[in-house]
């Protein structure tokens, strides 16, 4: 038991290390405030950023697989062709941001805020939408196929044109 607790305080500090290298290399100081920053094309799967300020940031094409990005306030962030496949962004803020392309197989967005995002070709097969705010949301193209979609409000989505999104298997 010991050892396992050694193992997993090694690696909390290892991912430590990896964001505070991150911060250093945008000029930042470690904290938890990246707004703005550029990570575009980073790997920072399985990384804690819980609460963490990515307003605006840069994370296009950034490996995010299974990221805990629960309460993040990432308005406005660039997000096209991210991998956030597994990822946990319940109850974040994703309002303004850019998704198309993304892959959020298997994501958790459970009471996240989507409104005016552009979701465009996104991948959220498996993905776990429940009572998510999807206001003027852009899903052109999406891929919902296995999708948790309970206590969600679709009325208000921008394009309500559902022929080209796939809604297979979704569990209304």
């Amino acid at each position: 038991m010991i050892v396992q607790e050694i193992e997993g305080s090694i690696k909390q500090i290892e991912k430590a290390k990896k964001l505070s290298e991150l911060a250093r290399m945008a000029g930042l100081g470690w904290r938890k405030d990246f707004v703005g920053i550029d990570l575009s094309d980073k790997d920072l799967s399985y990384d804690i950023l819980t609460h963490a300020d990515l307003r605006y940031a840069d994370l296009r094409g950034t490996n995010l697989r299974y990221a805990d990005l629960r309460y993040a306030d990432l308005s406005g962030t660039d997000l096209r062709y991210a991998d956030l496949s597994g990822t946990d962004l319940s109850d974040a803020d994703l309002s303004g941001a850019d998704l198309s392309g993304a892959n959020l197989r298997d994501a958790d967005l459970s009471g996240a805020d989507l409104s005016e995002t552009n979701l465009r070709d996104a991948n959220f097969s498996g993905a776990k939408l429940i009572a998510t705010l999807l206001r003027d949301a852009n899903f052109s193209g999406a891929n919902l196929k296995g999708t948790n979609l309970k206590y969600t409000d679709l009325s208000s989505i921008k394009y309500t044109d559902l022929s080209s999104i796939n809604l297979r298997n979704v569990v209304p």
